[in-house]
Protein backbone atom coordinates (compact mmCIF):
# COMPACT_ATOMS: atom_id res chain seq x y z
CA UNK A 1 0.00 0.00 0.00
CA UNK A 2 2.96 2.03 1.05
CA UNK A 3 6.26 2.67 -0.41
CA UNK A 4 9.08 5.08 -1.44
CA UNK A 5 10.31 8.01 0.27
CA UNK A 6 7.91 9.11 3.37
CA UNK A 7 8.95 12.00 5.26
CA UNK A 8 7.78 12.16 8.73
CA UNK A 9 6.51 15.98 8.77
CA UNK A 10 7.71 18.17 11.57
CA UNK A 11 4.51 20.61 12.74
CA UNK A 12 6.18 24.15 12.32
CA UNK A 13 5.47 26.80 14.83
CA UNK A 14 5.75 30.43 15.13
CA UNK A 15 5.17 32.44 18.45
CA UNK A 16 4.22 29.37 20.12
CA UNK A 17 1.18 28.21 17.74
CA UNK A 18 0.99 26.10 14.77
CA UNK A 19 2.09 27.83 11.37
CA UNK A 20 -0.41 26.30 9.45
CA UNK A 21 0.48 28.48 6.46
CA UNK A 22 4.13 27.58 6.13
CA UNK A 23 2.57 23.85 7.05
CA UNK A 24 1.26 23.89 3.70
CA UNK A 25 3.93 25.10 1.80
CA UNK A 26 6.13 22.70 2.94
CA UNK A 27 3.33 19.70 2.32
CA UNK A 28 3.49 20.95 -1.22
CA UNK A 29 6.90 21.12 -1.85
CA UNK A 30 7.49 17.94 -0.07
CA UNK A 31 4.64 16.42 -3.02
CA UNK A 32 6.77 18.59 -5.82
CA UNK A 33 9.86 16.44 -4.87
CA UNK A 34 9.02 13.38 -4.94
CA UNK A 35 7.52 12.44 -1.88
CA UNK A 36 5.46 9.01 -1.91
CA UNK A 37 3.25 9.52 1.43
CA UNK A 38 3.31 11.82 4.24
CA UNK A 39 3.43 11.31 8.15
CA UNK A 40 1.77 14.44 9.86
CA UNK A 41 1.85 14.06 13.65
CA UNK A 42 4.53 11.55 14.30
CA UNK A 43 7.66 12.33 16.52
CA UNK A 44 9.23 14.48 13.84
CA UNK A 45 5.94 16.64 14.31
CA UNK A 46 6.40 16.99 17.66
CA UNK A 47 3.18 14.94 18.67
CA UNK A 48 3.63 14.97 22.32
CA UNK A 49 3.65 18.50 22.73
CA UNK A 50 0.46 19.16 20.56
CA UNK A 51 -2.88 18.70 22.32
CA UNK A 52 -5.70 17.09 20.83
CA UNK A 53 -7.01 20.38 18.81
CA UNK A 54 -4.10 20.71 17.92
CA UNK A 55 -3.25 17.49 16.96
CA UNK A 56 -5.99 17.06 14.42
CA UNK A 57 -5.44 20.32 13.45
CA UNK A 58 -2.26 19.41 11.57
CA UNK A 59 -3.45 15.81 10.39
CA UNK A 60 -6.34 17.91 8.54
CA UNK A 61 -4.60 20.54 7.33
CA UNK A 62 -2.14 17.43 5.83
CA UNK A 63 -4.89 16.07 4.62
CA UNK A 64 -6.76 18.96 2.88
CA UNK A 65 -3.35 20.22 1.43
CA UNK A 66 -2.33 17.08 -0.15
CA UNK A 67 -5.58 16.99 -1.54
CA UNK A 68 -5.36 13.05 -3.22
CA UNK A 69 -1.78 13.92 -4.32
CA UNK A 70 -0.77 11.71 -2.07
CA UNK A 71 -1.84 9.44 0.82
CA UNK A 72 -1.07 10.72 4.45
CA UNK A 73 -0.60 7.93 6.97
CA UNK A 74 -1.66 10.20 10.36
CA UNK A 75 0.12 10.06 13.25
CA UNK A 76 -2.47 8.23 15.73
CA UNK A 77 -0.28 6.94 18.70
CA UNK A 78 -0.88 7.18 22.06
CA UNK A 79 -0.09 5.44 25.69
CA UNK A 80 -3.60 5.68 25.99
CA UNK A 81 -5.90 3.37 24.00
CA UNK A 82 -9.06 5.66 24.02
CA UNK A 83 -6.98 8.69 22.89
CA UNK A 84 -5.50 6.87 20.05
CA UNK A 85 -8.81 5.65 19.03
CA UNK A 86 -10.03 9.38 18.96
CA UNK A 87 -7.15 10.17 16.50
CA UNK A 88 -7.92 7.43 14.51
CA UNK A 89 -11.96 8.47 14.58
CA UNK A 90 -10.73 12.09 13.48
CA UNK A 91 -8.60 11.13 11.04
CA UNK A 92 -10.64 8.74 9.00
CA UNK A 93 -13.30 10.91 9.40
CA UNK A 94 -10.73 13.99 7.73
CA UNK A 95 -9.49 11.27 5.01
CA UNK A 96 -6.49 10.04 5.73
CA UNK A 97 -5.21 6.66 3.95
CA UNK A 98 -4.08 5.27 7.07
CA UNK A 99 -2.80 5.35 10.98
CA UNK A 100 0.46 5.12 11.97
CA UNK A 101 0.29 4.16 15.45
CA UNK A 102 3.31 3.98 17.86
CA UNK A 103 3.44 1.25 20.95
CA UNK A 104 2.28 2.36 24.23
CA UNK A 105 5.02 4.55 26.06
CA UNK A 106 5.42 4.77 29.47
CA UNK A 107 2.92 2.52 31.11
CA UNK A 108 5.54 -0.57 29.75
CA UNK A 109 2.73 -3.15 28.62
CA UNK A 110 3.46 -6.50 28.24
CA UNK A 111 3.69 -8.44 24.74
CA UNK A 112 0.03 -9.53 25.96
CA UNK A 113 -1.10 -5.74 26.59
CA UNK A 114 0.51 -4.86 23.05
CA UNK A 115 -1.66 -6.99 21.34
CA UNK A 116 -4.52 -6.22 23.29
CA UNK A 117 -4.02 -2.60 22.74
CA UNK A 118 -3.45 -2.49 18.96
CA UNK A 119 -6.79 -5.71 18.77
CA UNK A 120 -9.01 -2.89 20.40
CA UNK A 121 -7.63 -0.48 17.88
CA UNK A 122 -8.09 -2.92 15.21
CA UNK A 123 -12.00 -3.75 16.04
CA UNK A 124 -13.15 -0.57 16.71
CA UNK A 125 -12.04 1.74 13.46
CA UNK A 126 -11.76 0.47 10.11
CA UNK A 127 -8.60 2.94 9.51
CA UNK A 128 -5.82 0.66 7.95
CA UNK A 129 -2.80 0.64 11.03
CA UNK A 130 0.81 0.59 10.58
CA UNK A 131 2.69 -0.23 13.12
CA UNK A 132 5.51 1.85 14.73
CA UNK A 133 8.36 0.32 17.05
CA UNK A 134 10.77 2.57 18.27
CA UNK A 135 11.59 1.41 21.55
CA UNK A 136 14.64 3.78 22.02
CA UNK A 137 11.73 6.18 23.22
CA UNK A 138 8.52 4.00 24.50
CA UNK A 139 11.04 1.45 26.14
CA UNK A 140 8.03 -0.98 25.21
CA UNK A 141 8.99 -3.43 21.97
CA UNK A 142 6.79 -4.72 19.20
CA UNK A 143 8.41 -8.20 19.16
CA UNK A 144 8.33 -9.45 15.79
CA UNK A 145 5.82 -12.60 17.16
CA UNK A 146 3.62 -9.86 18.50
CA UNK A 147 3.69 -8.38 14.99
CA UNK A 148 3.25 -11.42 13.32
CA UNK A 149 0.03 -12.23 15.09
CA UNK A 150 -1.30 -8.95 14.98
CA UNK A 151 -0.80 -9.07 10.68
CA UNK A 152 -2.44 -12.75 10.78
CA UNK A 153 -5.27 -11.58 13.32
CA UNK A 154 -6.16 -8.38 11.19
CA UNK A 155 -4.47 -9.06 7.52
CA UNK A 156 -6.79 -5.97 6.26
CA UNK A 157 -6.03 -3.70 9.38
CA UNK A 158 -2.54 -4.13 10.39
CA UNK A 159 -1.18 -3.55 7.50
CA UNK A 160 2.56 -2.90 7.75
CA UNK A 161 5.24 -1.17 10.37
CA UNK A 162 7.34 1.50 11.30
CA UNK A 163 10.88 -0.51 12.37
CA UNK A 164 12.80 1.64 14.23
CA UNK A 165 14.20 -1.23 16.30
CA UNK A 166 17.68 -0.77 14.65
CA UNK A 167 17.41 -4.84 14.14
CA UNK A 168 17.93 -5.44 11.11
CA UNK A 169 17.21 -8.96 11.25
CA UNK A 170 13.20 -7.88 11.63
CA UNK A 171 12.55 -7.31 8.45
CA UNK A 172 13.40 -11.09 7.44
CA UNK A 173 11.29 -12.34 10.86
CA UNK A 174 8.37 -10.37 9.35
CA UNK A 175 8.80 -11.04 5.87
CA UNK A 176 8.65 -14.60 6.54
CA UNK A 177 6.46 -14.59 9.68
CA UNK A 178 3.54 -12.37 7.26
CA UNK A 179 4.16 -12.52 3.95
CA UNK A 180 5.87 -10.37 1.21
CA UNK A 181 2.53 -8.32 1.31
CA UNK A 182 2.76 -7.03 4.82
CA UNK A 183 4.77 -3.25 4.27
CA UNK A 184 7.25 -2.69 6.07
CA UNK A 185 9.21 0.47 6.36
CA UNK A 186 12.38 1.71 7.42
CA UNK A 187 12.35 4.29 10.79
CA UNK A 188 16.03 4.80 10.75
CA UNK A 189 17.30 7.08 7.59
CA UNK A 190 20.34 5.23 7.90
CA UNK A 191 19.45 1.94 7.71
CA UNK A 192 17.07 2.07 4.87
CA UNK A 193 19.76 1.07 2.45
CA UNK A 194 20.19 -2.40 3.95
CA UNK A 195 16.31 -2.92 5.02
CA UNK A 196 15.10 -2.69 1.56
CA UNK A 197 17.70 -4.95 0.65
CA UNK A 198 16.28 -7.52 3.14
CA UNK A 199 12.77 -7.01 1.78
CA UNK A 200 11.43 -3.54 3.27
CA UNK A 201 9.90 -1.19 0.70
CA UNK A 202 10.74 2.60 1.86
CA UNK A 203 11.65 4.63 4.72
CA UNK A 204 9.09 6.98 6.67
CA UNK A 205 11.97 9.73 7.14
CA UNK A 206 13.41 12.58 9.07
CA UNK A 207 15.66 13.47 6.45
CA UNK A 208 13.35 13.68 4.24
CA UNK A 209 12.28 16.88 5.65
CA UNK A 210 15.26 18.45 4.41
CA UNK A 211 16.51 16.74 1.22
CA UNK A 212 12.81 14.88 0.09
CA UNK A 213 14.65 14.74 -3.96
CA UNK A 214 17.35 13.17 -3.00
CA UNK A 215 15.18 10.59 -0.97
CA UNK A 216 13.04 10.45 -3.20
CA UNK A 217 15.47 9.18 -6.01
CA UNK A 218 17.23 7.05 -3.11
CA UNK A 219 14.30 4.84 -3.24
CA UNK A 220 13.38 4.91 -6.74
CA UNK A 221 17.02 3.73 -6.99
CA UNK A 222 16.45 1.33 -4.64
CA UNK A 223 13.06 -0.42 -5.79
CA UNK A 224 14.85 -0.39 -9.47
CA UNK A 225 17.50 -2.62 -7.92
CA UNK A 226 19.82 -0.02 -9.43
CA UNK A 227 22.29 -0.43 -6.13
CA UNK A 228 25.14 1.74 -7.56
CA UNK A 229 22.75 4.49 -7.84
CA UNK A 230 21.35 3.75 -4.26
CA UNK A 231 24.85 3.56 -2.86
CA UNK A 232 25.76 6.76 -4.15
CA UNK A 233 23.32 8.96 -3.13
CA UNK A 234 22.92 7.07 0.35
CA UNK A 235 26.69 8.25 0.41
CA UNK A 236 25.37 11.80 -0.01
CA UNK A 237 22.87 11.78 2.61
CA UNK A 238 24.59 9.68 4.90
CA UNK A 239 25.88 11.92 7.47
CA UNK A 240 22.36 14.27 7.32
CA UNK A 241 21.34 11.40 8.62
CA UNK A 242 23.21 11.45 11.51
CA UNK A 243 23.07 15.04 11.57
CA UNK A 244 19.53 14.84 12.67
CA UNK A 245 19.94 13.17 15.74
CA UNK A 246 23.21 15.11 16.85
CA UNK A 247 20.84 16.67 19.26
CA UNK A 248 17.09 15.87 20.88
CA UNK A 249 15.08 15.77 17.61
CA UNK A 250 13.71 17.13 16.36
CA UNK A 251 15.74 20.08 17.12
CA UNK A 252 18.51 19.73 13.81
CA UNK A 253 15.67 19.00 11.62
CA UNK A 254 13.85 22.36 12.05
CA UNK A 255 17.14 23.78 12.10
CA UNK A 256 18.26 22.54 8.93
CA UNK A 257 14.98 23.53 7.56
CA UNK A 258 15.19 26.67 8.44
CA UNK A 259 18.71 26.80 6.25
CA UNK A 260 17.12 25.29 3.37
CA UNK A 261 13.42 26.10 2.95
CA UNK A 262 12.27 29.87 3.73
CA UNK A 263 9.42 30.78 6.32
CA UNK A 264 10.27 27.48 8.80
CA UNK A 265 11.98 28.39 11.84
CA UNK A 266 14.28 26.49 13.82
CA UNK A 267 11.06 27.15 16.70
CA UNK A 268 10.44 24.33 19.02
CA UNK A 269 7.92 23.05 22.32
CA UNK A 270 9.39 22.67 26.08
CA UNK A 271 10.81 20.36 27.13
CA UNK A 272 12.89 20.68 23.94
CA UNK A 273 14.74 23.49 22.83
CA UNK A 274 17.10 24.93 19.85
CA UNK A 275 19.44 22.51 18.71
CA UNK A 276 23.44 22.97 20.22
CA UNK A 277 25.93 25.02 18.39
CA UNK A 278 27.77 22.39 17.86
CA UNK A 279 24.96 20.39 16.62
CA UNK A 280 23.86 23.07 13.87
CA UNK A 281 27.68 23.19 12.60
CA UNK A 282 27.30 18.96 11.99
CA UNK A 283 24.15 20.08 10.28
CA UNK A 284 25.87 22.51 7.92
CA UNK A 285 28.21 20.41 7.24
CA UNK A 286 25.67 17.75 6.36
CA UNK A 287 23.54 20.04 4.53
CA UNK A 288 26.78 20.97 2.12
CA UNK A 289 27.86 17.81 1.76
CA UNK A 290 24.67 16.51 0.54
CA UNK A 291 24.62 19.88 -2.07
CA UNK A 292 21.48 21.25 -0.01
CA UNK A 293 23.80 24.42 0.89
Amino acid sequence: MFSGSIPALVTPFRDGAFDEKAFRRLVDWQIENGSSALVPCGTTGEASTLSNAEHHRVIEVCVEQAAGRVPVIAGCGSNDTMNALLHMNFSKKCGAQAALCVAPYYNRPSQAGIIAHFSYLAEHNELPIVLYNVPGRTVTDILPETVCELAKRYPEKIIGIKDASGDLSRVTDHRMGIGKHFCQLSGDDELALPANAAGAVGCISVTANVAPRLCAEFQAACAANDLEKARELNDRLYPLHYAMFSDASPAPVKYALSRVFEGITDELRLPLVPASAEARAKVDAALEHAGLL
